[in-house]
Formats: structure tokens, sequence, C-alpha cells
């Protein structure tokens, strides 16, 4: 793994001006996370978009702390004992998106399995409260699972986000390996309840962990299957040293290919190729998706 790191092709790169922490475009949007103790998925998960999307004045936010109680290989929260949920944190969420004008947010979290509900209230008090402050921001979630318990998912449906997201993240066949926590099955139905109660629905898969192209498109036929609307698809990058290995560079061409055969199998939206995350792009989904709403 470490010599395939070192030797990043040249389509995995990032822009040098993206890179940078401290660049003028990002030390606003830096400052306004920083002021309102709200963790963001940016930095959390490493992601390689970071400097791009603060760049914009965008970010991913990640509520009920910066520790899960899942340990998925690819992943880079890291998995601990969390803290008590912080009352206030849905209140300090929705000003920080009102005070950055956002047009769209991402709201995702950690997994709680310690809580009885697994902290869907909150992250249900966090959408409404987004809605209080910033009523013309749209709202994608990146939902954990909740255990698959149809009353914790009642709560997110209740509060009424623009999107709803939960990842398939990788192949059947990896999930013991990758996501030991998580059911794939369960996953579907999460996507499939959400789609019957009227949501505009949204899943995500990495790739260069060991699956096979037709695995990836069985996956995108379960997913059409589910009724899914939109899809992202990206080249996975190992946190650390004691995550999953890195087995494969995915190359731009096989990015494409499978985007062509997801709107074929018809998908809304879809973006696929390296350095595609979740809510990559996730302004310009919501807005083409409810043009024809």
């Amino acid at each position: 793994m470490e010599g395939l790191i070192k030797k990043f092709p040249e389509h995995v790169r990032v822009p040098l001006k993206f890179a940078h922490p401290e660049s003028p475009g990002q030390k606003p949007v830096r400052n306004l996370v920083t002021e309102s103790r709200i963790h963001t998925v940016c930095e959390e998960s490493a992601c390689p978009n970071l400097g791009h999307c603060w760049e914009s004045g965008t970010a991913t936010f990640m509520i009920m702390g910066d520790a899960c109680t899942r340990r998925c290989k690819f992943c880079n929260v890291k998995t601990a004992r969390p803290s008590p949920l912080e009352e206030d944190e849905p209140e300090r969420l929705g000003k920080v998106i009102r005070d950055m004008k956002l047009k769209t947010a991402v709201i995702t979290s950690v997994d709680r399995d310690d809580l009885g509900d697994c902290g869907s209230l909150h992250f249900s008090n966090a959408i409404l409260a987004v809605r209080k402050y910033a009523p013309d921001t749209y709202i994608e979630v990146l939902i954990p699972d909740f255990k698959g318990k149809e009353e914790n998912l009642q709560k997110i449906w209740q509060a009424r986000p623009d999107i709803i997201n939960h990842n398939i993240e990788t192949v059947p066949s990896l999930y013991k390996k990758i996501c030991p926590q998580s059911n794939y099955e369960l996953s579907l139905k999460i996507l499939r309840l959400s789609k019957k109660e009227g949501f505009l629905t949204k899943s995500g898969l990495i790739m260069g962990l060991g699956e096979s192209a037709d695995e990836v498109i069985k996956v995108m036929k379960d997913l059409r299957k589910a009724e899914v609307d939109m899809l992202t698809i990206g080249q996975y990058l190992p946190p650390g040293p004691f995550h999953a290995p890195l087995v494969s560079w995915i190359e731009p061409e096989v990015f494409n290919h499978l985007k062509t055969t997801g709107f074929s199998l018809g998908f809304r939206h879809i973006e696929a190729g390296p350095l595609v995350r979740s809510s990559y792009h996730a302004g310009d989904g919501i807005a083409k998706l409810l043009e024809t709403i």
C-alpha cells in the first residue's frame, strides 16, 4: 500500500491552490466553523475536496460529536466512546449555516449506537434548526442507518430535508471486511423506505478496495430497484496505515463508463470520478433535480 500511495496518479492530485489550509478563500469558512464548535466531515474524514469546497464557501457538517461507535475500515473518523450530546448543537448549526449564507447545506453524523434512538431526535432537531435560521437553504442529510428502526427514520422524515442520502459504501462481498457493523440489505431498505416517503434519495460508493466493475454495476442495479435518484462514485484513499489497504487506482475511463451505465439504469444525477465524495457538487445535484419537480 505504501508504494501505491506515494505514486499518486495525476488524476488523483488536488490542485496546489486548494491544498493550503490558510488560503484566503478558506480562512473565513474555517473561522466560522471553529467559532461555532461544529465539526465538519471535510476535516474529520480528511476529504481531498476540502480546499475546493471551502474556497467556494461551503462545507459538510458533522453532528453528534467526533467519535463514532463503529469501526469502518475506510473511515478517518475515530472510534471511541462518544461524549454526551450537546443540546445546543442544533441551534449552533442553524446559526453558522445562516452566517455562511449557504445555498445548500449537507448534514451528516457519526453513528451513535450508544443511544436508544441512535441520535435520530437530535439529528431531526438539527434539520429543524437549519429550517428556522436559514429557511432558503436546501438541506441534504447523509444519515447513518439508525439500526434500520422505522421509528428512528420517522424522526428524520418528519423534519423534511430536501434529499436523504445514505451511503451503500462498497459491494456486498466486502461488507464484513470494510463495514463489519453495517448491513448491505439494511442500507437498501433505508433508501427504499425513504423513497416511499416521497424524498429524493441518494447513495455513494468508493472504489479501489478490491471490488470488480461487475460487482459495482450489480450494486447500482440494486440501488435503482430501491428507486434511488442520485449516486456518487469515487476513488478510495486510505486515511492512514491502519485502514483498509488500497488495492487499485481506478482509471478515469472506468468512472466515465460507470456514469454512462448509471444514467442508462435510470439514475437522475451521477457524480463519478477520482475525487468524488458523498457531498461532491451537492448544490448542483439538488438544483438540477428540484428544477424537474
